[in-house]
C-alpha cells in the first residue's frame, strides 16, 4: 500500500505557522519572518498576516503584534505598555519585533549562514557585530528612536536605508490594498531585508573576520619586530583599525604597552605603508605622529633628511608614510621611536 498519503497529511500537520500583522508593512517583522525562516523549526514555515486573536492563536509564533512579549509562548511584540526590553551586551536601544526574534534566534541563523558549529566563539563575535552594525538601527528607527540628538534641521533627506525601502514596497495611497496583493510585497520586502542581512553577515565572517585573525597575529607577535612591542607589522593589507582598537581593549593592554605604529603592504602600488595608530579609531591625532621635519618631504628629499633609503613621501599631518620596501618601513619606525 502507498504511504503517500498519510506521509504528505504529517508532513502539513508538522509544518509551523508564523503571525504578523495584515495592512501597511515595517522594515522589523519583515526581516523578523525571514530570521525565523532560516531556522531549523520554521525553515518551511507558512505566514499568516492578520490582527484577529483567534488567527494570531493558531500561529506557532507571532512577530510584530498581539501586544505580548513571551519567549515561552513564542510571542515576540513590542507595541505594549511597559516594553523595555534591549538586546544586552551593552546596548541600549529598545528593541523591535526583528532585534527581538534576533536576540532569541539570531545565534542559529549566524551559525548555520556562516557554516560554524554554534558552540564556535565567532558566533558570538558575529552575533553581536550584525546586531551593532545591520539590525540596532532597524530597532530604532522603528521605535522612533532618533541617531543623535539635535534641535538643528537636517541638511539635506536621506530615503535610501533599508527602513525606507522597505517602506516604499507599500501601495501608494490610490493603489488597491487588497490583501493578497499586499501580502506578496511583504514577502518581496522580507527577502529584501534578508538578502541584506544575508550580505551583510558573509562579509563580516569571511572578510572582516579573517581580518581579525590577522591582526591578532600581528598584536601578539609585535615584540618579534621591535623589542619595545611598539610597532605592529602585516605581510598583507588587512582593514585593521577597529580590530586593533578592540583587541586592546580585550587584551587589557596597558597605556604605556600600546603600539605606536603598524607596517603593512600598499593595496594596489606594491610599496609598503608606516601608519600612526590614532588615539581612537575615529580620531585624526596619532599616539606618536611621524616626526616633526619629515612631515610633506618627499622621495629623494625624504631619504636625504631620514637617512632611510627609498622614501616615498610622508604626510604633512605625520599619520602616514611611505617606502618602497618593507625594510625601509620598518626602518623609518625605528627612528621615529627615538624622536
Amino acid at each position: 500500500m502507498s504511504q503517500t498519503g498519510p506521509a504528505t497529511k504529517k508532513q502539513r500537520m508538522d509544518i509551523k505557522t508564523i503571525g504578523t500583522h495584515n495592512g501597511t508593512f515595517h522594515c522589523d517583522e519583515a526581516l523578523a519572518v525571514f530570521l525565523l525562516r532560516q531556522t531549523d523549526t520554521y525553515k518551511d514555515a507558512s505566514l499568516k498576516r492578520s490582527r484577529d486573536p483567534a488567527v494570531l492563536d493558531d500561529c506557532d509564533i507571532v512577530v510584530d503584534v498581539g501586544a505580548i512579549y513571551d519567549e515561552c509562548k513564542c510571542r515576540f511584540d513590542h507595541h505594549q505598555r511597559g516594553f523595555t526590553e534591549v538586546f544586552g551586551h551593552g546596548f541600549s536601544t529598545k528593541l523591535s519585533s526583528a532585534g527581538l526574534v534576533y536576540k532569541h534566534f539570531g545565534k542559529e541563523v549566524v551559525a548555520s549562514a556562516a557554516g560554524l558549529e554554534p558552540s564556535d566563539k565567532k558566533v558570538d563575535i558575529l552575533w553581536l557585530k550584525m546586531y551593532k552594525e545591520f539590525i540596532e538601527a532597524l530597532d530604532a528607527i522603528d521605535n522612533g528612536i532618533s541617531q543623535y540628538s539635535s534641535q538643528e534641521q537636517p541638511k539635506y533627506s536621506n530615503r535610501t536605508d533599508l527602513s525606507s525601502r522597505v517602506r516604499w514596497l507599500n501601495p501608494r495611497w490610490n493603489e488597491s490594498t487588497e490583501s493578497q496583493k499586499v501580502d506578496a510585497l511583504f514577502l518581496k520586502a522580507s527577502q529584501l531585508t534578508g538578502d541584506e542581512f544575508l550580505g551583510r553577515l558573509d562579509y563580516y565572517a569571511n572578510a572582516w573576520l579573517p581580518a581579525r585573525d590577522l591582526v591578532l597575529a600581528g598584536l601578539s607577535s609585535r615584540q618579534n619586530i621591535d623589542a619595545s612591542g611598539k610597532i605592529i607589522l602585516f605581510e598583507q593589507f588587512a582593514p585593521w583599525k577597529e580590530h586593533l582598537f578592540e583587541l586592546e581593549a580585550e587584551q587589557g593592554i596597558s597605556e604605556d604597552e600600546l603600539p605606536f605604529y603598524v607596517i603593512y603592504p600598499d593595496e594596489t602600488g606594491g610599496n609598503w605603508r608606516i601608519q600612526a595608530v590614532p588615539v581612537s579609531p575615529e580620531s585624526f591625532d596619532s599616539r606618536k605622529a611621524l616626526p616633526e621635519k619629515w612631515r610633506g618631504v618627499r622621495d629623494d628629499e625624504l631619504s636625504k633628511v631620514s637617512g632611510v633609503d627609498e622614501c616615498i613621501f610622508v604626510h604633512a599631518s605625520g599619520f602616514i608614510g611611505g617606502n618602497k620596501t618593507k625594510e625601509g618601513a620598518l626602518n623609518l619606525a625605528k627612528l621615529a621611536l627615538k624622536m
